[in-house]
């Protein structure tokens, strides 16, 4: 299984088409919120199941704020993060997908791809396709495979 995961496009669409052309095919996409109404855009030019959530920048959106999937055998956790203040800490997102029964926790918001494993939970940050703070600079994207042994396996790439 292979999936998709980007957040912070911010209404600019290119790099997340570019992106999605690139990997395909997937098995599932995830966006982590900051669409700016592209999610409906997104939704109908893949070809597998989307999921996405509201972020800080996505004002008059029906999508959910938090969401709570399986993927593949895990329990995942998806927000944006604004709400767990993870520009400070980590910790708070950690807490509440370990109250949720959830080892998988995606968000976005800081820009700044990273994957960071917190006692039992994995948090997963895929950075951001248009504005991009990591030292770096580069638009970043995160690709999730789960192998024949149901293990997960997370890569970092950029454009």
């Amino acid at each position: 299984m292979k999936i998709l995961i980007v957040s912070d496009t911010h209404g600019r669409n290119g790099n997340f088409k570019a992106v999605y052309q690139a990997v395909s095919p997937v098995d599932m996409v995830l966006h982590l919120g900051d669409v700016e109404g592209a999610e409906e855009t997104f939704a109908s030019m893949v070809k597998c199941p989307f999921y996405a959530v509201a972020g800080n920048n996505d004002f008059f959106t029906s999508l959910p704020m938090e969401q709570e999937i399986q993927i593949g055998t895990y329990k995942a956790f998806l927000c944006h993060g604004h709400y767990y203040r993870v520009s400070m800490t980590n910790q708070l997102l950690a807490d509440e997908a370990r109250a949720r029964g959830c080892s998988l926790a995606f968000y976005g918001h800081t820009h700044r791809p990273m994957i960071e494993r917190n006692q039992d939970v994995t948090l997963l940050n895929p950075g951001s396709l248009s504005f991009p703070r990591q030292d770096n600079r580069k638009p970043s994207y995160m690709i999730m495979d789960i192998d024949r042994h149901n293990e997960a396996h997370f890569t970092i790439c950029y454009l």
